[in-house]
């Protein structure tokens, strides 16, 4: 089976915006679209730079922030190393500059701003936040290595929605009104089966000598799409199938918009411009900003058919995956596995697992272990939980060895919650975020360094030359995890019981107590009646 993958990238630099869109086949029936926008300004610049953003920068001294909600879970192995790689339901992590003196009240404050500025309940408080030790550097200017100006949340249960994509698409410079932007609609991003949207806001230089800085802001939009529910069980695909939508013209603002489209396992270019970058793929290129792109019908409609049955992807190097073992209500264990594919070349990762209060730990029965042998860390770093009060926090370094399957497993127990604590539907289970996987990935492929100055985009997706490492950040699944859960009917049983033993109890008293007994005559017969009556006609006393 076939897929297709479709990144959207508007690019802004000062005044500068960029746009550009990325088709690309992959595998198992499913392409993907996506959106990434990156902007970068000074924060008394607003022309292009969403003021309700640049203010939460001013306001909570804020040095970098991520947040993205997504919905479903991308498929490594499937669908190949992700652009822009997020966890299930909502994920935020943010650095604050060292001058923050409170950073937990800081950061409550943020996140009910956030909350309100995406339309999102982001419930981070202490229960669901850690501060990790070793993961998510910083990514802008800057070598912040203090911690404790870093908070991470992550929310696995929370759902995506047109409400959340309306006040995304108000923060791009042309709104949803021109450019590529038109395209997105919500009644066909949402029936997908992935869709991922995302902020990174990071401080950034001008120029080499970095003598001026400013803020970055990128916007990405993932989605993967059914490719046979969308060609209705064809080999192809078209902007107005996926979409509903053609485009007609470029946003105003923008210097350059262009499409990639991934046309390596084609035997035909669609386009005369065609570039190589990657490992070695073609794209062909369409420049929104040229009149002659649309034709003379003013609006341009890709259509794309592929003659191979298969789209051809290179197996991803790095994966990693994440399951409960138990089958009883009382204890489990947790197995994280992860996959080095490289061939040769055996290379660290760092390992985060946010684990809720609820589920005990036994940190004593943690194994690392690779190809049948024990593999021990070079670096742990373990903080316990606190009862409805803070999680767990486990990060550790591990080597992983070439063309090996690394376990990591490690026993924990579940607790009997109040009742008051148990969601509306405490038999679906509770979720326990995606563990994050982090490394430098040595490189098998090469690419031509020409060809990036043309597009930053590539520049920063694809590795630069042969046999040097980039980086990768991973997620694995979410996992759900069922707990001890009390009999919630009893208390309307009991309360019925109850209720009617009162009733019958009471009554019975109550009649006994207040009813009034009194002795009658017996009546008399129908005989003696009748000689009464015959008595009184003849006046004479009854009987």
């Amino acid at each position: 089976l076939g897929a297709t993958f479709l990144l959207f990238l508007l690019l802004l630099l000062l005044l500068l915006i960029q746009k550009h869109m990325i088709v690309q086949p992959l595998l198992s029936g499913f392409f993907q679209c996506g959106r990434h926008v990156e902007r970068a300004h000074k924060l008394s610049h607003y022309r292009l730079f969403p003021k309700s953003l640049g203010q939460v920068i001013s306001k909570f001294s804020v040095r970098e922030l991520h947040i993205s909600l997504t919905q479903g879970y991308w498929r490594t192995m499937q669908w190949g190393q992700p652009y822009q790689p997020s966890p299930p339901g909502a994920e935020l992590w943010v650095w604050f500059q060292d001058s923050v003196t409170d950073v937990d009240g800081t950061w409550s404050e943020l996140t009910n701003v956030l909350s309100g500025i995406f339309c999102a309940s982001l419930n981070f408080d202490s229960i669901n936040s850690i501060q990790p030790s070793a993961s998510f550097k910083p990514l802008g200017i800057g070598n912040v290595t203090d911690h404790r100006f870093l908070r991470y949340a992550t929310l696995p249960r929370e759902t995506v929605c047109t409400e959340n994509l309306t006040p995304w698409k108000k923060l791009l410079p042309c709104g949803s009104k021109a450019g590529l932007a038109v395209l997105l609609k919500s009644e066909k991003l949402f029936h997908s089966s992935f869709h991922s949207q995302a902020v990174h806001i990071r401080p950034v230089c001008q120029d080499a000598q970095c003598a001026t800085t400013s803020w970055e802001l990128r916007q990405t939009l993932n989605v993967v799409f059914d490719l046979y529910v969308s060609g209705q069980g064809k080999r192809e695909w078209s902007l107005f199938k996926m979409f509903s939508r053609t485009l007609t013209e470029a946003c105003p603002l923008a210097s350059s918009s262009k499409i990639y489209v991934d046309v390596s396992d084609n035997s035909e270019v669609l386009t005369a411009q065609a570039v190589v970058l990657g490992d070695r793929r073609t794209f062909s290129v369409y420049d929104l900003t040229q009149k002659s792109t649309f034709g003379t019908t003013s609006s341009l409609n890709l259509l794309i058919r592929w003659k191979s049955s298969d789209a051809h992807m290179l197996r991803p190097l790095l994966h990693a995956e994440r399951y409960v073992a138990g089958y009883r209500l009382q204890s489990g264990e947790i197995h994280t596995l992860m996959y080095n594919n490289h061939p040769y070349r055996s290379f660290p990762v760092l390992l985060l697992d946010l684990v809720p209060w609820y589920l005990r730990l036994y940190i004593h029965t943690l194994s690392v272990t690779s190809k049948g042998k024990t593999n021990r860390p070079s670096y742990i770093h373990y903080e316990p939980s606190k009862d409805r009060v803070k999680p767990h926090t486990l990060e550790m370094l591990v080597q992983l060895p070439p063309n090996s399957v690394t376990e990591v497993t490690v026993h924990f127990d579940r607790i009997l919650l109040k009742w008051t604590e148990y969601p509306p539907d405490p038999n679906h289970g509770f979720y326990v975020g995606s563990s994050v996987v982090s490394s430098l990935v040595p490189s098998i492929v090469a690419m031509d360094t020409n060809a990036t100055h043309e597009c930053p985009l590539f520049n920063s997706f694809f590795p630069s030359k042969e046999e040097t490492s980039y980086f990768v950040r991973l997620y694995t699944e979410p996992l759900l995890v069922n707990l001890p859960t009390p009999d919630f009917s009893m208390p309307y049983n009991v309360i019925c019981l109850t209720c009617t033993v009162v009733a019958v109890g009471y009554g019975s008293l109550f009649n006994l107590l207040t009813r009034n007994f009194q002795i009658g005559e017996p009546r008399p017969g129908v005989a003696k009646r009748i000689a009464n009556v015959i008595r009184k006609m003849r006046g004479v006393p009854p009987l």
